[in-house]
Order: structure tokens, then C-alpha cells, then sequence
């Protein structure tokens, strides 16, 4: 019994002679970056697809913010719309890399349900299998084929994309433009979302 307690007696000794070890330190977060087109639509469509099995997506949609800047095909937010037809139902889902005006939320927030009226005119739901081609490639071909209005003057609106289907062209179709919205756009064009190319203006 007594060599027992002097075990005991000589464990708690060393339990407290014993340095607390220091707490492990988080790893700092990144800064805030952008993001491709295709990134945003894969990183929504998981919680898109829990929403609706069926879920399609209908427009992805850059959103230019003054930090982190747009470049290169990359942006700092990005919203996608996706329809439901079993539902009738759409919902928008955003991704941003920070909090923002616009009802902009760090990461992936989701948006409230509306209801749809199924396809109408050019208005039509994509295959996520159709998109291939990234932003940043659909960026380097439009600035290719656009080198008249890319000399006309140095001064220049920041470049946005949207994803869509239209009647013009069979597969879906990145448009390239410069300008805050697409009626208000100086220079605008149509590369397309599967194959990569140049479709027109």
C-alpha cells in the first residue's frame, strides 16, 4: 500500500511539474480573392442540387466589386440562377469572397424561391455538362477577337460575363462585355461555353 501511495505521490509531482503546452495557432485565413465563372457555378450547384434534384442552371453572372478586384476572368462575386421545372420554382444563389451591399454574403447564400413559369422564348436552362470553358479562357478569346475596340481608346469599362442561352446558338454561350449591364455595354461578345469559340458580336 505505501508503495503504491509513492507511486502515486511521485505521478502527481510530475503531472505538475509539467509546462503547459502552448495552444496550436490557427494558420492566418487568405485575403480575399476572385474567382472563375465555372468555379462559382460548381461551388453553388451542390447546395443548388439540394434544393431541387433537378435543379438547372439559367444565367451565371459576374458581379464586379472594388475589392478584390476583377481580372483575368476572375471576379469577386458571381451569381447563378437556377429553375426547378418540377417545382416551377427559381432560386438565386451567390457566391462572394466577402461581405457586401447588395445582399452579399461571404461564401455561398442562397437566395428566396420564386416561382417560374417553365421555358419561355431564349430563356431556357442549360446541361451543367455544357459548360467546359472557363472565364478566363472565354476572356482571352474575346480580347483576340477585339482588337478594334481595344485600340480605340485606353479608358475602358471593366469587363463582365454572363452565361446564357440565346437563339442565336445552339450551345450555351459566354458573352463577354464591357459595361456595367449588357444594354449599357460598349463592346460585347458571344464565345461559346462548350467548344470555346468565337461565335460573333
Amino acid at each position: 500500500m505505501k508503495i503504491f501511495a509513492s507511486i502515486l505521490a511521485a505521478l502527481m509531482m510530475v503531472g505538475c511539474s509539467e509546462t503547459p503546452t502552448a495552444e496550436t495557432r490557427k494558420a492566418p485565413e487568405p485575403p480575399p480573392a476572385p474567382i472563375t465563372g465555372r468555379q462559382a457555378f460548381q461551388m453553388t450547384y451542390g447546395p443548388a442540387h439540394g434544393w431541387a434534384t433537378d435543379c438547372q442552371p439559367m444565367h451565371v453572372r459576374s458581379i464586379n466589386l472594388t475589392s478584390p478586384k476583377s481580372g483575368d476572368g476572375k471576379a469577386g462575386a458571381w451569381e447563378v440562377l437556377y429553375v426547378s421545372e418540377a417545382r416551377g420554382r427559381q432560386r438565386i444563389y451567390t457566391w462572394s469572397a466577402i461581405e457586401a451591399e447588395g445582399n452579399l454574403h461571404k461564401g455561398v447564400f442562397a437566395g428566396i424561391e420564386e416561382s417560374w413559369r417553365g421555358f419561355s422564348g431564349q430563356d431556357k436552362p442549360f446541361l451543367p455538362a455544357a459548360l467546359r470553358i472557363d472565364t478566363p479562357e472565354a476572356f482571352h478569346t474575346a480580347i483576340d477577337k477585339s482588337a478594334e475596340y481595344i485600340k480605340k481608346s485606353k479608358d475602358k469599362p471593366q469587363v463582365n460575363f454572363q452565361l446564357e442561352v440565346t437563339s442565336r446558338f445552339p450551345d450555351p454561350a459566354w458573352r463577354v462585355f464591357w459595361g456595367e449591364s449588357i444594354s449599357g455595354a460598349e463592346w460585347s461578345v458571344f464565345i461559346d461555353a462548350t467548344t470555346g469559340q468565337y461565335l460573333g458580336r
